[in-house]
C-alpha cells in the first residue's frame, strides 16, 4: 500500500526544520495540494518515491520559507533590480543546457548555480562562492543519481557548479514542471501548462534571484528553462527588458529525447513508467507550448528586436559563431578571456564524453505523420529542418 502523503503534516515537517511558519504569499498552496493529490493517485511511487516524494516537496517548503525569511528581515534584498537578463527558452533536448553552460563560463555573467539554487539559504557569499559546502552536498546528491541510473550521464549533464533550471526555482511556488520531470503527474502537468496562473511564479522567481545576488553580485543573470514557453506573458511581464534566446529543433526529436530522459528519471520513483507513457503525457504540451512560441511572435510579446533564434544544428557544427551573434545582440563583448574558458569547458565536456544517448522516435508510440502535422506552424514559422528520425 503507498503511502498517502498529506499537505498539512509536509508543511509542518518543513516547519519545524526551520523553525519558521512565514511561507510568504499563500498562492503556492493551490499547485502544492495538486502536487500532492497526484503524487498520493497517479504517481505510482515504489519505495525510493515514497521517500523521494516527501523529501522533494520539503525541501521546496523549507526552502520557500527561509528565503521569505530572509527577505523580510533584510527588505532591501527585495528593493535590488535584477539586472535585465538573457533568458532561454528553448525546449529540452535542443541544445540549450551546453548553451547555457558556456555563457556560465564568461565571468560577466551569472548562472544559477545547481549548488544555490537547491540550497539558497543563507545566500552565497562572494567571498566563499567557490568553496561552499553546499557544494560538495549538492554534488553528493547529483552522485548518488548518477550511481542510482548510470545511464543519466550519457543523457543530461548535472553537476553542483553547472547552471540550474529556472523550474527548480519556482518550484518553490508549486507552479513548476521540475515535478513532472522526477514522477510521472499526468494531471498536474496540464494544470501547470494549460491552467495555472504562473505570474505568482515569476514574482517568486525575482525574489529568488535577489537573495542569490544580494551578497554575491555579478553580472548579467543568464537563466534557461524551456518551461517559460508555456508561461511567456507572464515571464515578460516580470523582465520587460528580457533578451531572450529560443533554442529550435526538429520537434520530433525533442519530444522523442525528451521522453527517453524523463522515462528514465521517473523510473527511479515511480513504478511501470514507459518510453510511451512519457511522450502520450508530454507530446501535446510540447507542442503546444512550441506553438505559444509562435503566437509570442506574431502579437509582439516577445519584440523582434530583443530575441534570438538559434538553430540546433548550426550551433552545434559551429558554437562560438552562435555566441558571437548573441553577444553582438547584447551589445556586449566576448572577451578573449572568456571564449577561452568557454572553449576550455567545451573540450572537457564533449556530448559523447559518456557515450551517446541513444533513443527511438518508434518507442514513443505516437505517429511521425501526425506530429509533423501538429508541429507544422511551428516549423514553418521558424524554418526549423526535419532531422532523421531513429
Amino acid at each position: 500500500m503507498t503511502a498517502v502523503l498529506a499537505t498539512e503534516e509536509l508543511i509542518d515537517t518543513a516547519c519545524e526544520q526551520t523553525g519558521l511558519d512565514d511561507f510568504g504569499a499563500a498562492t503556492f498552496r493551490l499547485g502544492l495540494d495538486r502536487l500532492v493529490d497526484g503524487l498520493n493517485n497517479e504517481a505510482r511511487l515504489n519505495e525510493v518515491g515514497e521517500v523521494m516524494a516527501p523529501m522533494a516537496v520539503v525541501g521546496h517548503l523549507t526552502n520557500r520559507l527561509q528565503v521569505t525569511d530572509w527577505h523580510r528581515r533584510h527588505p532591501e534584498i527585495g528593493t535590488a533590480d535584477v539586472t535585465p537578463p538573457i533568458v532561454m527558452i528553448g525546449m529540452g533536448r535542443t541544445g540549450s543546457t551546453i548553451l547555457h553552460d558556456l555563457f556560465g563560463q564568461d565571468p560577466a555573467n551569472r548562472v544559477p548555480r545547481t549548488w544555490e539554487v537547491d540550497h539558497p539559504s543563507p545566500p552565497p557569499e562572494a567571498a566563499t562562492y567557490e568553496t561552499d559546502p553546499r557544494i560538495a552536498e549538492s554534488q553528493a546528491g547529483i552522485d548518488l543519481a548518477y550511481e542510482m541510473r548510470p545511464e543519466l550521464r550519457s543523457m543530461h549533464p548535472m553537476g553542483a557548479r553547472l547552471g540550474q533550471e529556472c523550474i527548480v526555482i519556482t518550484g518553490g511556488e508549486f507552479a513548476s514542471a521540475i515535478f513532472n520531470s522526477q514522477f510521472r503527474l499526468p494531471s498536474y502537468l496540464y494544470w501547470v501548462t494549460s491552467e495555472a496562473d504562473m505570474a505568482p511564479a515569476y514574482r517568486w522567481h525575482r525574489q529568488f534571484l535577489q537573495l542569490l545576488q544580494w551578497r554575491n553580485p555579478g553580472g548579467r543573470w543568464v537563466l534557461k528553462t524551456g518551461a517559460h514557453l508555456w508561461a511567456l506573458p507572464e515571464l515578460l511581464a516580470e523582465y520587460p527588458d528580457a533578451l531572450i534566446v529560443q533554442t529550435h529543433r526538429d520537434p520530433l526529436r525533442v519530444i522523442a529525447s525528451l521522453s527517453s530522459l524523463f522515462a528514465v528519471v521517473q523510473a527511479t520513483a515511480s513504478d511501470g513508467v514507459s518510453m510511451a507513457d512519457v511522450a502520450a503525457e508530454w507530446g501535446d504540451p510540447v507542442l503546444e507550448a512550441l506553438d505559444r512560441s509562435v503566437t509570442a511572435r506574431e502579437d509582439g510579446t516577445i519584440p523582434a528586436d530583443r530575441v534570438v533564434d538559434v538553430q540546433y544544428g548550426a550551433f552545434m557544427a559551429d558554437p562560438f559563431r552562435t555566441i558571437r551573434s548573441i553577444y553582438d545582440r547584447l551589445g556586449a563583448e566576448l572577451t578573449p578571456d572568456a571564449e577561452a574558458r568557454m572553449r576550455r569547458f567545451l573540450a572537457e565536456n564533449r556530448a559523447d564524453k559518456h557515450g551517446a544517448h541513444e533513443y527511438s522516435f518508434a518507442d514513443t508510440g505516437l505517429d511521425a505523420g501526425a506530429v509533423r502535422d501538429r508541429a507544422l506552424r511551428y516549423t514553418e514559422y521558424f524554418d526549423v529542418p526535419s532531422e532523421p528520425l531513429r
